[in-house]
Order: structure tokens, then sequence, then C-alpha cells
């Protein structure tokens, strides 16, 4: 909704400027880039989402490097009022993922970035690019018909979780460090530690524990930029 106010009135801007399209394509048209531009928005997971999409256009061919990124900006105070009205906000404004006080989640505004190369480019190459970590699987699904709209379903967490060590061809004990969803909600919270149980568990030794963690208590929920808040 755009009012007609002096500081407000339509400009050749605003068409542009309020089109969630464009924010891939502003970016594409500033550094000159020329493969697929796509701005995704499937709320929590957004850039997550486009991480996967960045990592089979890299494995089709469609173009040789990617730059994943997610933004989140706090513009208006409706979206306050309705997730206050929701009851889905923390009360004291502190996010409390996985504790028994866990009452709500906290917005937070931020922006995350990473460049994705086929690591065999790098290598083939012996350029100077710093690989910080390797991407070596990763999944997307959906929940399906659950309780509510926004509640999370356990068995499909534990789906997309096993299709991802699947893809990364890596055992479930094997893996020794997760960076949850961690909303701080009295719903989700349990429902993703038990997903989390139920895949790395079985078989694990007590001298190779699974370490749990959250950034949003640090940083807050980005919202669709939380999943790259994670991976970075």
């Amino acid at each position: 909704c755009i009012r007609d106010s002096p500081k407000e009135r339509a400009n050749p801007y605003s068409g542009t400027g309020h089109a969630q399209s464009i924010a891939a394509n502003r970016i594409s048209y500033t550094l000159g880039l020329t493969g697929p531009s796509v701005s995704m928005d499937t709320a929590c997971s957004s850039s997550l989402v486009a991480l996967d999409a960045a990592r089979s256009s890299l494995r089709l061919g469609s173009c040789n490097l990617a730059l994943v990124a997610g933004v989140n900006l706090m513009l208006d105070s409706k979206s306050f009022l309705v997730f206050c009205q929701a009851h889905m906000l923390a009360k004291d404004g502190r996010c409390k993922a996985f504790d028994a006080s866990a009452d709500g989640y906290v917005r937070g505004e931020g922006v995350g970035a990473v460049v994705l190369k086929r690591l065999s480019d790098v290598q083939a190459e012996g350029s100077k690019d710093r690989v910080l970590a390797v991407l070596r699987g990763t999944a997307v699904n959906q929940d399906g018909r659950s309780a509510v709209l926004t509640a999370p379903k356990g068995p499909a967490q534990e789906a997309v979780i096993r299709r991802a060590l699947r893809e990364a061809n890596i055992e479930a004990v094997d893996v020794s460090y997760v960076v949850a969803h961690g909303t701080g909600t009295s719903l989700g919270d349990p429902i993703e530690i038990g997903a989390l149980k139920s895949v790395y568990g079985p078989g694990r030794s007590t001298d190779h524990p699974l370490v749990v963690t959250s950034v949003k208590p640090n940083i807050g929920h980005l919202e669709a930029a939380a999943g790259i808040a994670n991976v970075v």
C-alpha cells in the first residue's frame, strides 16, 4: 500500500523498489552477473532453499559460481502487531532456545552471504580461493499436513535430515555439531530436538556427543536470512 503523501508518493523507482523479485536482480545488475538470478520466499527456510538451488545449478553446470544470500529488514510495524496478536513473540524480548522457559521467538535484522564454487574447479584451477567449508549435501521438503500451518512436524524433519545425510554420503554418527533452527518456542524446539535425537542418537557413543546449538539467542531470528545465518 503506497500512501498518497509528499514523502511516500509513488515515483519512478517504486515499482522495482517494492518488488521482492528485484532484490536478486539488483545484485546481479550491480555485479554484472549473468547466470540464474532468483529471489526465493519460503519463509524461514528461504536462504537454505536458495542454497539448495544454487548447489543444484552448480552440479548441472548452469553456472560456475553462485552467490547465495539472505536478508531481513523490519521496515513495517504491522508485522510486529500481527505476530504479537498470534502470541508468537517472547514476552521479555529474549530468545530462550531449548529452555524450559521458552515462550516465543525474537525478531532480528541482518544479512548473510556465501560464495559457492565446485571444489573440483578450485582444485583444477590451482586458484588462491580460500575454501572455508565444503557443502557435501542439501535437502528440502515440506511438512504436509500438521497440527496447524505453522507447527513443525517431527517425521518430516527426520526425513529431510536423513536425505541430506544420504546426499552427503555420511553417517549420522559421524556428525558432531548441529546448528539447529532453535527459535525458542515451547512447540517447535521439543519437536526439533526429538527429530535430531531420532536421527543422530542411535549408535552414538558417549565419547562422541552431538553438540546442538542455535544462533538465535545471540542475533535473533533473521527470518528469511535465518538459514544463511546458521550456515555462516
